[in-house]
Formats: C-alpha cells, structure tokens, sequence
C-alpha cells in the first residue's frame, strides 16, 4: 500500500518496533511537523523530503533514561548539560531524568529552573530533572515537594544516598500520592556499608577489600516496599543489583504494592569479576553482584518485576578513575555503550528485543507520567531511535561525546549500534 503525504522526514522499510501499541511490522514511519504522521505499510516521500534508508535496521521510539547524572551544576569538570545530552543521544536517548545530587542540589525552585533553562539553551534532547527529597540531600527534613513538582520536577530522589530516615520516607511516600510521582530510592543500608569497595564476597576477601553486603540493599527495599504498602504512595527502587531484593519486589507486587524497579545495563550483563585486578572501571555503587544476582535481574527483566533499564550514566574525570581503588568514586559512563551492552542479551536468546525496547521507551514513560512519550503512534513527538542490532562496534571511550570515558568496557566489541537518533523531529544524531 502507498501514500504520498507532504514533508518531513521519511525512515523507510526498517523494522518498526512499538511496544506502546504491541506493534512489531516491518514498514515506514514518516515524520511531519515534530510529529509520528503515519506509520507502517509503504510510503512515497513527498518532494523535497529527506528519507533515511532502514533496511536491516530497526525503527522504535526514543529511549528514556529515567536516572542518569548531567553533573550540572557544581560538576562540570565530570560533565555538563550539554556534553551529557549530545551523549544521550549518541546513546537513542531522547529523554533523560538528571539526578539532584548537584552542587547546589536540586532543592529548590531556582535549582530546577536553572537545569530547565540550560537544558533548553544548551541540551539537544528532553531533560527532565528529578528533585531532592530532603533539603540539601541532608536527610533531616523533607525539602518543598509540593512546590518542587511545580517547578517541574518529574520524581523525587536523594540519589546517591538512600532516603535517611523511615519517617522520612513514610512521609514522601505520603506526598507521593497526592502528587503521583514516584519516590526513586537508592536503597542502602549505609550503616553496614561504609568503607565498601566492592560486593562482599570471596572475591573482596582475596583482594583485601571492604565488602558492600547484598543485605545492605535488601534491608532498604524492605523498608520502602512496607512504607508503600502502608501509605499507597508510589516507591520506585533504583538500581537493583541484588537476587533478594528482586524476590521482596516481586511478593511486594503481588500484594497490590504500587512498586516499580529500575535495573542497570551493567547489573544485567557484568558480574563482581570485572573488579579483578583493581579495576577502578568496574567500580560502581551498587556494586557489580555475582552471577547468580545477574539471572535473577534477568529474569525478573523479562517477567516484568522489573519494568525498566535506566544507564545511571555516572561520568568522572580520568584523573579520578587513577586513583587507588580504595579513593576512586564508583560509576561508569554509560549512555553510550546502553544499547550494546544489552543487545548481549538478545543476541545470547536470553530476552526478547521487544521486552528490551519496551524497558527502555514505554515502562520509563509511564513512571514519569508522560505517556505522550515512549511511543511511535501517529500524533505522538517525533523522538525516534534506528539501530542495526547486528553491527560490530569496539568501545573506545576517546570517541565518547560524554566528557566521562569511564568505562569497564574500553577496548571490548559489542554487537548493536546507534545509526540515528531523531528528537521532536530533527535528526540530532546520525553515525
């Protein structure tokens, strides 16, 4: 079938993947006006219309990273708005939540303004900032959340650190039900923590280094998914790493809890092993987990306990990554190798593209409650990703446009590559 409708862009005879709407056909999308104007089937590029050749390559909405860190501002040495987004998008990333652990943080009305307002100037896709819970990120009192959703903020999150206190937590938990948004917790336990280099295990024991115990994680899980219970706010939990905490997520769930869980790329697809050789790349928080924590995050991916990836894009500066393991700060720079790093997944037979796709658009646009995003039916913003899931690419962080070349993956082959990212209908990326 074919129909001619005037300009734009047109991407042509790539497989379309829409989880939003269940749709996996192979087809064309044209893009009119910053906006999906029709999709599926075989159409005639009006005149003057740029066309982007899919064959062999898949057609699916922006990805939305719901936890990453722009380092802006305070940081700018690690990264800025404007070097994080360009990475974002060199990622499929057309919407990226910053995290507030900024200096100053995001606490207040001017902080979340200032993030907008460089976003806008600065930024080549959709930032959308996460605000702190507690003023200053101190932990001792809940910082203005009614006037913080306001401003814009689209969650609430003391990253880096969990929530302090139970009664903190009872309380935004509480708010967040007045507002729906969700409560994004880093679930810590820092008391057993403290001084951790790595996850507690043989491995830290023959390196000589202070393990992270998993139970550390669990323990704050507990406490949120009870507090979400009793409230009926909305606790999302950041980052799982850890078997159990999956299995006190999944009975949340089953009990009517309003949970929802986020997972890394590298806690899907990297185990503790990687910190051999005291491999300041591999240092994360939470950390790298043992195999059998990595299955389970897999399969709690492809069961939906676990309904989103989010990279938690963390850049550091080179001269930080040299440190001695013990002082160099945890994170890896993630937006850029996201895609990769998981297509291992699909490429193994292990999960489903779709199931991918979807844990990367969809599920990420429901949590933020902007459900106009994630998705490529007609009328919808024009953010869309093309890839080629079978193209060979070596990591090499000296072309990462993130000022972060902090990775693990530095010089590794990985099979699935970025071709083109499309924000509001304006191509920002292309290989």
């Amino acid at each position: 079938m074919s129909r001619t409708i005037t300009k734009s862009i047109l991407i042509q005879g790539g497989r379309i993947i829409d989880p939003a709407s269940r749709t996996d056909v192979k087809g064309d999308v044209l893009i009119t006006g910053g906006r999906i104007a029709v999709r599926g089937g075989s159409i005639t590029p009006p005149d003057d219309c740029p066309v982007i050749s899919a064959d062999g390559l898949v057609i699916c909405p922006g990805f939305i990273d719901v936890h990453c860190h722009l380092r802006q501002p305070g940081f700018e040495e690690k990264e800025t708005i404007a070097t994080g987004t360009r990475a974002a998008a060199r990622g499929g990333f057309t919407t990226v939540c910053c995290m507030p652990n900024t200096n100053p943080p995001l606490d207040t009305e001017e902080t979340i303004a200032l993030v907008k307002t460089i976003a806008l100037k600065e930024g080549v896709v959709r930032v959308l900032p996460v605000a702190c819970v507690t003023r200053g990120r101190k932990g001792a009192e809940l910082a203005d959340l009614d006037k913080l959703a306001k401003a814009g903020a689209v969650a609430f999150s003391d990253d880096g650190s969990p929530v302090a206190t139970t009664p903190l937590m009872q309380k935004a938990l509480e708010y967040s039900k007045i507002s729906g948004l969700p409560v994004s917790d880093h679930c810590e336990d820092t008391a057993l923590t403290t001084g951790g280099q790595m996850n507690d295990s043989e491995l830290s024991k023959r390196l000589g280094l202070k393990g992270m115990p998993a139970v550390a994680e669990d323990i704050i899980v507990s406490r949120d998914l009870l507090l979400a219970h009793l409230t009926g706010g909305h606790a999302h939990i950041a980052h799982v790493s850890t078997a159990s905490a999956v299995e006190l997520i999944r009975r949340a769930k089953e009990k009517g809890t309003k949970v929802t869980a986020e997972v890394t790329p590298h806690h899907l697809t990297l185990t503790e092993d990687w910190v051999t050789g005291y491999n300041t790349q591999a240092k994360v928080n939470p950390p790298l987990r043992t195999q059998a924590d990595v299955e389970a995050l897999v399969a709690a991916l492809k069961a939906g306990v676990i309904e989103i990836i989010a990279t938690d894009h963390a850049p550091h500066t080179e001269a930080e990554k040299k440190l001695d393991f013990t002082q160099a700060p945890t994170g890896f720079s993630g937006f850029e190798t996201s895609l990769g790093s998981l297509m291992m997944l699909v490429h193994s037979g292990t999960v489903p593209l779709p199931a991918i796709i979807a844990a990367l658009t969809v599920a990420p646009a429901r949590l933020i409650n902007r459900t106009e995003l994630g998705s490529l039916q007609v009328g919808a913003p024009a953010d869309v990703t093309i890839f080629d899931p079978n193209k060979e690419w070596t990591v090499d962080p000296r072309d990462f446009a993130s000022k972060g070349k902090n990775t693990p993956l530095a010089g590794k082959t990985l099979k699935g590559k970025i071709i083109a990212t499309i924000y509001g209908g304006r191509i920002i990326y292309q290989e």
